[in-house]
């Protein structure tokens, strides 16, 4: 095989698993955003608690996979950079399971605490920009 087209072959491949790892984080953005669209929507009625722990979970979780799978793949790309940044930025600052786990024995039906701890996770979420940089890599994938 002539030099050029093993080059050409690297690159083609380079660009076959740059566009699974595109594919892979959509999918999972897209998961988070559907979570906190639903977080977003509640309207802090009896058992939006057990909604609210759920797709925090889910939420976690996915921004977990997703830091992992950025550092495991060593992506300089600065948009990856950014997200993974906040991405950990969040899971290693903002822990609601014990406030949550409190609320489920205490005052899961209480209109203002669930109002709180909702507006807290969204606030949480915007921190450093987090869902603005959500939006910006989906709006380019």
């Amino acid at each position: 095989m002539a030099k050029s087209q093993l080059l050409d072959c690297l690159f083609f491949n380079y660009k076959l698993a740059l566009n699974d790892i595109e594919n892979y984080l959509t999918g999972l953005l897209s998961q988070i955003k559907d979570s906190i669209k639903i977080i977003e929507e509640l309207k802090d009625n009896s058992g939006d608690l057990e909604i609210i722990k759920k797709e925090l979970a889910k939420i976690n979780g996915l921004f977990q996979v997703i830091v992992n799978k950025l550092n495991s793949n060593d992506n300089s790309s600065d948009k990856y950079v950014r997200l993974s940044s906040a991405a950990k930025f969040y899971l290693e600052n903002y822990s609601f399971e014990r406030e949550i786990e409190t609320m489920s024995k205490l005052y899961s039906n209480d209109f203002h605490r669930l109002k709180n701890i909702r507006y807290s996770i969204l606030k949480s979420l915007n921190d450093k920009k987090l869902i603005e940089k959500v939006d910006s890599i989906m709006e380019k994938l």
